[in-house]
């Protein structure tokens, strides 16, 4: 008997064997990894040499297009789907669990979704999908939601043929007969407007191509108001106005904004009063009002545009318009002023500014004012009677979450339209009377194939980082979760533009979770979280805290033994592809794993550069290179720029050919440069999609083949198959 139990022992141990060793064979013979070849280009600045050797991957829109391509175009894509192929045979052994993680995921989304009907000038507007439909299908119904459906769009019908396909923008004239849309068919944000009738469901001839997109109707039903490109730096720059009807080549030009640090755009002020113009730039906004009524008349300039930083934002309601503004408040105040008086001498204080509270916005109706604001990291909704002065706050009763104010395109109305999530709790809309106090949820986020949140465990923890501050971490898992110092743990950031990444739940997450990984936001300086000082000490001269605070919050992780270096992995895309790319320079060793999106990692090549989208408007965030003090300070950071001979995590970099955000170049050289410098033998892969930019691909479902990659690719390394 012992020697049957032996036999069997030592049979188990020779299959195991058999298996580790042919996984071990499988990851060490692995093909051999692209290599790029090097054709120096010689970078003088500042009297400083940088040699760029991958500097000719770049290529123009119309090089990326071309039917007949010129030979560096060919060389350019020809390593960029010689890195796809890379990618495929080296992650073929997870396709199996690729499709299952897609399956998975996908399979948790309601197909026939729709989302809660609001109510905007007589008609009940709401979205829905049907089941196998990537897109949406945007539906009205008038008066009442017993009324026939009216379909204004049919996304799915109009994407057919596209490789990529975005409608938005919706507008809907005053007297509720003409639909303004727009549609991106090159995945680079660059929209042509269009029309329908709506009563004979016809297209007008008119199209208005080369826009951000969006606009707004003055009250004739008429004159419709947009945004103009620049057709090289693809900046906002001009607004026009266009009569239906007419050719666009005939539209009249109305503001032209000749500062490149400025986005710009029109809109409609939620009284029907007044077309606004805005224009901001990282430190200032400026306004330009006209009456709705006058279409062909003037602007007027809501106040001078100051030189000194400045942000501010305006509300019309009746006689006045209120104003969020950081004059003399750093984390925003509330003023108002009469509508025929806007001069800041005009100014008066409604909610004076709190050292500790961030005022984020206002929702207005005829009795009362909703305040969105942010204390401890947290929002809140406070809810004032206008014509008591009473108020209150919504309570919501979990450590991490996020609350928001939703569509409220109303004046007369007690009911506030709001928004609720946290890591937990699916999103959910409520109405929430402001008179009774009384809550109705309509609608939460259905989980197909059901979800407990009782089953998962959130938390908010505080790391002390190494200047002192305590940073706020969000973390989710599932109960169970060992805090040992073995559990797999993927902790996302991003620590940029203010940009505030609150607690939200995600069905595709539960893939991980249920798997047994950890998931954690750290909430690090250059977002908002701890109000506008938190952003402020995260750009500029201070962008390091940003990537020191990241590392901090792992370190802080790893010693409280939710995990270890051997099982932690980092996630950011776009400006927290660039966290990503300075955290592994600086601290490689902390992570086993690293997923990059659309990584901003060129900074100081693309900031140099000013025909790229997004590069002059951004001087204020990260700084002019062409000055030598902010130069040498991004270069010490600029992850393209400071890759050397180290070890790096196992890596998985994406990115998409359209790319106006982030130049697809930008990844495209950081891996050939890490896989040419880096001692190691981990993982570096590039997933090129050739047809997208920087969202991904189009649709409700092609972007999560994508995920089930990033997620394969993370399991593959936990050692988790199924």
């Amino acid at each position: 008997m012992k020697q049957t139990q032996s036999f069997m022992l030592l049979l188990l141990f020779v299959l195991f064997a058999a298996c580790t060793n042919q996984k071990t064979e499988e990851k060490t013979m692995r093909p051999d990894a692209p290599v790029a070849a090097k054709a120096d280009t010689i970078l003088k600045e500042h009297g400083q040499t940088r040699v760029d050797p991958y500097f000719w991957m770049r290529l123009t829109d119309e090089q990326k297009r071309a039917a007949d391509p010129d030979n560096h175009t060919k060389e350019v894509l020809a390593y960029l789907n010689a890195e796809n192929d890379y990618t495929k045979t080296l992650m073929s052994h997870t396709e199996d669990l690729q499709q299952k993680l897609y399956d998975e995921i996908v399979g948790r989304i309601k197909q026939t979704d729709e989302s809660v009907p609001y109510l905007s000038n007589g008609y009940w507007y709401y979205t829905r999908y049907e089941e196998g439909g990537e897109y949406p299908i945007y539906c009205r119904k008038k008066g009442t939601l017993e009324a026939e459906e009216e379909i204004l769009l049919n996304v799915n019908e109009m994407a057919e043929g596209y490789g990529y396909y975005s409608a938005g923008g919706i507008d809907v004239s005053p007297d509720n007969k003409i639909m303004a849309f727009a549609e991106d068919t090159l995945s680079r944000r660059i929209y042509t407007i269009r029309f329908k009738n709506l009563e004979t469901g016809e297209m007008l001839e008119d199209q208005i191509e080369n826009t951000t997109g969006s606009g707004a109707w003055a009250n004739d039903n008429k004159t419709f108001f947009y945004t103009a490109k620049n057709k090289v730096s693809l900046l906002s720059e001009k607004i026009y106005r266009h009569e239906l009807g007419t050719q666009p080549e005939m539209d009249v030009m109305v503001y032209h904004e000749k500062d490149p640090s400025f986005y710009i755009g029109v809109y409609k002020s939620k009284s029907d009063d007044y077309v606004i113009i805005w224009n901001s730039s990282t430190l200032v906004s400026d306004y330009h009002i006209l009456n709705a009524n006058t279409p062909r008349g003037d602007f007027k300039q809501f106040i001078p545009r100051d030189e000194n930083a400045h942000e501010y934002s305006i509300a019309h309601f009746e006689d006045k318009f209120y104003i969020v503004t950081n004059w003399d408040a750093t984390n925003f105040r509330l003023m108002e002023t009469p509508a025929n008086a806007t001069g800041k001498e005009n100014w008066k204080d409604v909610i004076p500014h709190r050292e500790n509270v961030l005022l984020e916005g206002i929702e207005l109706f005829n009795d009362y004012m909703v305040v969105d604001e942010r204390e401890n990291g947290l929002t809140n909704l406070r809810i004032i009677d206008q014509k008591s002065g009473d108020e209150h706050y919504l309570d919501f009763g979990e450590p991490a979450y996020n609350a928001y104010t939703s569509v409220n395109a109303e004046f007369n109305t007690k009911v506030l339209r709001f928004g609720y999530t946290s890591l937990t709790t699916p999103n959910s809309t409520f109405d929430y009377n402001m008179e009774t106090r009384e809550k109705t949820l309509l609608k939460q986020q259905e989980v197909v194939g059901g979800h407990n949140p009782d089953d998962y465990v959130t938390e908010r923890l505080w790391a002390t980082v190494r200047d002192g501050e305590k940073v706020p971490i969000s973390i989710v898992y599932k109960k169970g979760y060992k805090k040992d110092g073995n559990g797999p743990l993927l902790q996302y950031g991003y620590g940029s533009y203010g940009a505030t990444m609150d607690a939200s739940f995600s069905s595709v997450r539960l893939s991980l979770l249920d798997r047994g990984f950890a998931f954690a936001i750290a909430h690090i300086r250059g977002g908002q979280m701890m109000g506008r000082q938190w952003y402020e000490d995260g750009k500029m001269f201070k962008k390091m805290n940003t990537f020191n605070d990241f590392i901090d919050c792992s370190k802080y992780l790893i010693e409280q033994n939710y995990t270890s270096p051997e099982h932690l992995y980092a996630q950011g895309g776009s400006a927290g592809g660039l966290l990503m790319g300075a955290v592994i320079n600086l601290a490689p060793e902390l992570y086993n794993g690293v997923l990059a999106a659309v990584p901003f990692v060129d900074v100081v090549s693309t900031m140099w550069d000013e025909t790229i989208p997004l590069t002059t408007n951004e001087f204020d965030e990260w700084g002019n290179p062409k000055e030598l003090e902010s130069y040498e300070y991004m270069m010490s950071y600029s992850p393209y720029d400071n890759v050397t001979a180290q070890d790096y995590p196992n890596m998985l970099v994406t990115t998409g050919l359209f790319d106006s955000q982030v130049q697809y170049w930008e990844p495209a050289k950081w891996v050939a440069k890490l896989r040419d410098m880096k001692t190691d033998q981990n993982t570096l892969i590039l997933d090129t999609n050739m047809e997208a930019g920087h969202g991904g691909a189009s649709g409700r479902f092609k972007q999560y083949k994508t995920t089930a990659l990033q997620y394969a690719f993370l399991f593959d390394l936990e050692g988790i198959e199924e």
